[in-house]
């Protein structure tokens, strides 16, 4: 069990739940709460009595993406300080949709960024809050998507609305994500945990074996495309992260003002 940790994991009933705890910074991803969700997935791969993965957030929002006071305070560091950050979450990300047990995503508040969006992204299932909203966010900081949204968000939602999310970074409602495909079911906000928790335990009373390979088989569909993709896309945010309007963004969100972008 990880009980002091940026990422809490605890296993009952064959439920495996992780949940965020890094709440009074929107549960943004810092390289320690990346490597402990590294850690905690491992974990959940190599327990057998792990027939369903929970993933949650503390507080008021499932994850509001990376640590953008984090990431700003590296300066000419930001590029190497990303190369490991990128990594992190890459794994990460692969670990949920490798994983044998289903995975499921409870989202209240905000998911944004390559944190809280791609995670959706490579979720098995979405519970989300009625009041709950989705933002991809890169571009709007100067950067590129991550956590393999580049791959997984067109097959959710079709090449045309990946394009309009990923480039014009609109803020979706619960409502819009469950019509776009971006997420599986809609719930009142006040019972977010107990939906979340009673589909956790439906699945982990399935058969284990033909879930793990009915997920295999519906991920396999987009693998290759994964596999390929993750580094070019890890590439591509790092060499972005070291341009001038990556750093203009960033700035941008920390001081809550329109940036200025120049194209260096």
């Amino acid at each position: 069990m990880f009980d002091t940790e940026p990422v809490l994991l605890s296993v009952t009933d064959g439920i495996a739940h992780l949940r965020l705890n890094r709440p009074d910074a929107a549960n943004g991803m810092d390289i320690a709460l990346l490597k402990t969700l590294n850690e905690a997935l491992m974990a959940c791969h190599g327990d057998p009595l792990v027939r369903v993965v929970l993933l949650t957030g503390e507080g008021a929002n499932f994850c509001a993406g990376g640590d953008v006071r984090d990431f700003a305070s590296k300066g000419e560091g930001l590029p190497d300080y990303l190369r490991m950050a990128t990594a992190y979450l890459q794994s990460a990300v692969s670990l949920m949709v490798h994983l044998e047990a289903p995975v499921i995503v409870a989202v209240q508040g905000f998911a944004a960024g390559g944190g809280g969006f791609g995670l959706v992204c490579a979720a098995d299932f979405v519970i989300a809050a009625d009041t709950a909203k989705f933002l991809a966010g890169a571009t709007r900081v100067g950067m590129a998507p991550d956590a393999g949204t580049s791959i997984t968000l067109p097959r959710l939602v079709g090449l045309r609305q990946a394009m309009r999310i990923l480039l014009t970074n609109p803020v979706i409602p619960a409502a819009e994500a469950l019509a776009l495909g971006l997420v599986t079911e809609v719930v009142p906000a006040d019972r977010l945990a107990e939906a979340a928790q009673a589909l956790a335990a439906d699945l982990a009373r399935g058969a284990p074996r033909a879930l793990a390979a009915t997920k295999r088989l519906l991920w396999s569909g987009l693998g290759n495309g994964l596999d390929t993709g993750l580094p070019e896309e890890a590439r591509t945010v790092s060499e972005l992260s070291g341009t001038a309007d990556a750093r203009e963004g960033l700035a941008a969100v920390i001081g809550r003002r329109a940036p200025v972008f120049t194209g260096r």
